[in-house]
């Protein structure tokens, strides 16, 4: 089988894996606990972008944070839900490239995260990959790797 460096697939650039950001489930930091559960259970994710105003990335929201930040010592707290904040629960440290990044990195990156959000150079958010997108992408690339050999 040909050596995937010499067949330039991890230099080729992401665009065409990117998930529009119009079509991707967000919430923005000064929405409630309870709102960002709401759109979480809806969109079937586990975890969404957290936007501004002006569709710039400030952080992922997760169910399990949500969860977290509801428990308290001997129980459940729901009341939290709606007193709490997205920016408050919200997690700064996730994963994103820029559009122009080749698959190499996005690919690296999808190891230890479901989905990567990607940027403008200005830093507007433009949407996300996923995992189940690049793997699908290799996969069907070695395949036909494969029946060519």
């Amino acid at each position: 089988m040909q050596n995937l460096q010499e067949a330039h697939i991890l230099q080729q650039p992401i665009e065409s894996f990117i998930i529009s950001a119009e079509e991707v489930a967000h919430v923005q930091p000064d929405n409630s606990l309870e709102h960002a559960l709401l759109v979480l259970v809806k969109s079937g994710y586990t975890a969404i972008p957290v936007l501004d105003t002006t569709f710039k990335l400030r952080g992922l929201i997760s169910k399990a944070q949500i969860l977290d930040s509801i428990i308290g010592i001997e129980k459940i707290e729901p009341d939290r839900l709606h007193k709490t904040t997205v920016a408050e629960v919200m997690s700064t440290t996730f994963a994103c490239v820029k559009k122009d990044a080749p698959f190499e990195k996005a690919l690296s990156y999808s190891i230890n995260n479901p989905f990567i959000c990607v940027e403008d150079d200005r830093g507007s958010f433009l949407g996300i990959i996923t995992r189940s997108k690049l793997l699908g992408y290799l996969s069907g690339y070695l395949h036909e790797q494969k029946k060519k050999n």
